[in-house]
């Protein structure tokens, strides 16, 4: 049968591209119907959307959820940290774009009602608002107890966040200054983060037959509470990069699709990376567990990188500096090259991608 690939797992990220871009085409005639305030200046969105306001202001605006991640919190009995991870998928992909994040609102869906749950929820939603300076000004709750089923009979739960910014028109980046000889600089992830989980899970659980509260010597921690690590929370960093003086190309956020989410820069570049960091133990667990093939690793999972920074290779050592006073393990990890296929190649693990997948 062979090593567990994310496709085995009951994800099959071909179709969804396929499909998902289906849903793009016919969802971009809206754009026909705000013509000033509110016309799309990034339609298609590169981690997220901009709407035009004034000719100097933009208003940013994305939306995802926390995924299967839930399925451990159930297992684990732990909701207070998915809140983190709710805000974390919104905010990260903001500031990419060169937006301020100012608010969210959430959307909860459970099976049913379950003491307590909601308050640990609202303690994550917190902590991540905290951590990235928003408001929560209002969500949606909904007891779908025919839709959503979970881990544990009733106990099933779905949270998804829509985050709003701002962005000075100025200031909006798709990628498409990035040019052949920038650098491209790597900020540490906390942990597997809210991608992959379904993949994760099967290989853990199903095939290697771990349990939720399994300690395992290596992650110093149970398997389920180091899954459950929160989303790292990139807002001030970014903002700080966006601020300084240095000629800042892109920021990438790494989730689904790991570093092949380079490509989504606009400019008709590829990317050498030869130089990778050292992904914490859960990675390692992972691969080990479900026998996963290492392009597969790379092709699901951040692998340790949470954001990329591209730089101008002159402001590579500002950028590393900014970072760093914010807290982060950062890496210089390879360089822009020459490349309107937009192939993303790992030098050390001899693989290379275009679109979703490395070989």
């Amino acid at each position: 049968m062979g090593g567990l690939s994310y496709s085995k797992a009951g994800v099959d990220t071909g179709l969804a591209a396929t499909e998902t871009g289906a849903l793009a085409r016919i969802l971009a005639q809206t754009a026909a119907f705000r013509t000033d305030v509110g016309r799309a200046v990034m339609p298609n969105g590169y981690y997220a959307s901009a709407l035009r306001l004034t000719d100097e202001l933009g208003l940013a605006i994305c939306t995802d959820g926390v995924g299967s991640k839930l399925l451990v919190a159930e297992q684990v009995g732990r909701f207070d940290t998915v809140g983190i991870d709710c805000i974390a998928m919104n905010v990260n992909d903001l500031v990419c774009i060169g937006a301020e994040p100012i608010a969210l609102v959430d959307y909860i869906g459970i099976e049913q009602l379950q003491p307590g749950v909601m308050a640990e929820v609202a303690k994550g939603l917190l902590e991540g608002a905290r951590q990235s300076n928003i408001s929560i000004p209002g969500g949606e709750t909904a007891q779908l107890p025919d839709i959503i089923r979970g881990a544990k009979p009733g106990h099933g739960i779905d949270l998804v966040g829509t985050a709003v910014g701002i962005v000075p028109m100025e200031r909006l980046n798709d990628g498409s200054k990035c040019a052949p000889g920038d650098v491209v600089i790597a900020l540490a992830s906390s942990g597997v983060h809210s991608n992959g989980l379904t993949l994760a899970r099967k290989a853990l659980f199903d095939k290697a037959g771990l349990t939720h509260d399994s300690h395992v010597e290596e992650l110093g921690t149970t398997v389920g509470e180091a899954l459950l690590t929160p989303t790292r929370i990139y807002v001030k960093d970014a903002l700080a990069l966006f601020d300084a003086d240095i000629d800042l190309k892109a920021l990438c956020h790494i989730t689904g699709d790991g570093l092949l989410n380079l490509n989504r820069v606009a400019a008709d570049v590829g990317f050498k990376i030869d130089s990778l960091p050292k992904p914490q133990p859960i990675f390692d667990l992972i691969q080990k567990s479900g026998d996963v093939a290492t392009a597969e690793m790379y092709t699901v999972f951040n692998m340790g990188i949470g954001m990329c920074v591209i730089v101008a290779p002159g402001d590579v050592d500002r950028a590393c500096e900014v970072a760093r006073e914010h807290g982060n393990e950062v890496s210089v990890i390879g360089s822009v090259v020459e490349g309107p296929e937009k192939r993303v190649t790992l030098t050390e693990l001899n693989i290379s991608g275009t679109k979703s997948s490395f070989a």
